[in-house]
């Protein structure tokens, strides 16, 4: 139980930072981490969180879907500079945006401030900022 619990947590991650688009690619990832395991456990997995595909083909979970379509719809773009992130949106919706943001419980996030089209970011990191907009851009199906 606790070793399904550990390998769902790493899924979670790996989903919202990178561009998963099979299972097998999963399986994969999930070896860097030490989880050697096969391509049925990690489909009961996939079942089991609710995970989704985007109709670009990359796995999201299901609670990062309204982010998801707030990121696709609204979003302009993102850029990094140290641990803030920059997030520009269609005028008027910054402060959605910075609220799906806030709801989604990102781990890398801290909080938000938003403007009218404008929301900062800051995340714990550089590193978690980075990570941040190249979600931001999976999201916005920005290769």
């Amino acid at each position: 139980m606790r070793k399904r619990l550990e390998r769902q947590d790493v899924i979670r991650r790996v989903v919202r930072r990178e561009r998963i688009r099979t299972q097998r690619d999963l399986v994969e990832r999930l070896k860097a981490f030490g989880f050697v395991c096969t391509q049925a456990t990690v489909s009961r997995d996939i079942t089991e969180m609710g995970l989704r595909k985007l109709p670009e083909g990359i796995y999201v979970l299901a609670e990062d879907l309204h982010l998801q379509r707030m990121m696709s719809e609204l979003v302009l773009g993102a850029v990094q500079s140290e641990k803030l992130v920059l997030v520009k949106a269609s005028p008027g919706t910054a402060p959605g945006v910075a609220a799906a943001l806030d709801a989604a419980g990102l781990e890398e996030v801290l909080g938000s401030i938003a403007g009218d089209d404008t929301v900062l970011v800051i995340a714990r990191s550089d590193a978690d900022a980075a990570a941040l907009v190249d979600s931001i851009d999976k999201y916005r199906g920005v290769s």
